[in-house]
């Protein structure tokens, strides 16, 4: 494989830098905790009742819009860029590297691909616009107390009446549900079926005026990204169920193969490695962190950054196969395994580097070292094994799917 840039390749990313230099809004330019991605985000900036925050999510979102950048995966046709999947890649790298939000969250990532995949005309006339405009946010009704690696046992009800489903039952961490207008959930439409089947997808519009409840999660780290949902004869038109009746599962899981091909975070994560180390050749951190174990943290340091290498080598396995026309199935689960875990040992040593100074908490504190960006960031990166399919059942599909392994 040919790592570098072919001549159109660089001539797009300096296209993007040179775009992202001119118009992102100072807002996050000066958000120094966006690069680790402690803040709540794009979804969490555009409801902010503070003038400013929301303006400039916004302002990036029509910026955007106006070259197809909100989704550069999507077909022209349906308001996309129509960019090749290296240009994709070198997108997400440039927007990275320069702490510039993606604008849609999970609607342009995962819901939008899906219904362009599964959904009627109907359906897309309805829904990608909103997505691609920024004007309506999404949340995932996945995982239930009962049934999170194990998501087929979740019983969450959908009951025909007419031409609407009655939605009963509850959903955990469900993340952004208390900024999102609109949910797509899975339910099951079938309780005698087997477990993977009698389950169908269903879109919910405007979940707080349809009457689902939304109870807050709040983390350790006292971020409200996680929520409860609860269903109380909600209503849904059939209209809204995204591919056949009782065989959501298989579309579901189209949306997890999209979010397991996401290759921002190693960026991210390799972005933090070289803050790390630049801090500690500085004056400050000659102070504040551990320079007295510093030959162990030396080859420490060194195994995460070829860790972050690798990670984003998988990514880039995965883009190349997307390239040739091949969906990735347990390569996907691959880099999500090797990304999070990777990602859970970047902010272990972060911390480990950083000694008792890494214990202060508080991103505005003079006495936190890199704006407490491993302190929080630790304790954020505990859940991303689980999230999105937990380490375990990755490798229960890399040895079924990937090496042939007898299931048992």
């Amino acid at each position: 494989m040919d790592w570098g840039d072919s001549a159109e390749q660089a001539s797009f990313r300096a296209q993007v830098r040179e775009f992202v230099g001119e118009r992102l809004p100072g807002f996050y330019r000066e958000l120094d905790a966006n690069r680790s991605g402690l803040d709540g985000g794009w979804q969490a900036h555009r409801a902010s009742d503070d003038p400013e925050e929301s303006g400039a999510a916004r302002d990036w979102a029509r910026a955007l819009a106006e070259n197809g950048w909100v989704a550069p995966n999507w077909p022209v046709e349906y308001g996309g860029a129509g960019l090749s999947v290296w240009e994709q890649f070198i997108f997400k790298q440039e927007m990275a590297e320069a702490g510039a939000p993606a604008v849609g969250g999970q609607g342009v990532t995962q819901i939008g691909p899906t219904v362009i995949v599964h959904g009627n005309e109907q359906q897309k006339e309805k829904y990608l616009t909103g997505i691609l405009e920024g004007d309506t946010a999404w949340c995932q009704g996945y995982s239930e107390p009962g049934a999170g690696s194990d998501l087929a046992s979740l019983q969450t009800r959908a009951r025909r009446d007419g031409d609407e489903y009655v939605i009963n039952g509850q959903k955990i961490w469900t993340s952004n549900a208390h900024n999102a207008d609109n949910m797509y959930i899975l339910v099951r439409t079938d309780p005698d079926a087997p477990k993977h089947r009698g389950i169908s997808l269903i879109i919910i519009d405007d979940i707080h005026e349809a009457g689902v409840q939304v109870r807050p999660l709040v983390d350790m780290t006292f971020n409200h990204h996680f929520n409860e949902t609860f269903f109380e004869d909600v209503r849904a038109p059939v209209s809204n169920r995204l591919g056949e009746e009782n065989r959501g599962w298989y579309v579901g899981m189209t949306l997890l193969d999209y979010e397991r091909s996401n290759i921002d975070s190693a960026i991210l994560d390799r972005t933090l490695v070289e803050e790390l180390i630049d801090y500690i050749g500085s004056d400050e951190g000659a102070v504040c962190s551990r320079t007295d174990d510093l030959p162990t943290l030396r080859a420490e340091i060194a195994d995460r950054f070829i860790e972050c290498d690798v990670a984003r080598n998988f990514g880039m396995r995965i883009a190349s196969m997307q390239a040739s026309g091949v969906v990735p199935n347990y390569e996907a689960s691959t880099g999500k395994m090797f990304g999070t875990e990777t990602h859970q040992r970047v902010m272990r040593t972060g911390t480990k580097t950083l000694g008792l100074y890494g214990n202060v908490w508080g991103k505005d504190t003079p006495y936190a070292p890199l704006r407490s960006q491993f302190t929080h960031g630790y304790v954020r990166s505990i859940p991303s094994t689980i999230a999105g399919g937990s380490s375990e059942i990755q490798r229960n599909i890399i040895a079924t799917r990937g090496l042939g392994l007898p299931r048992g």
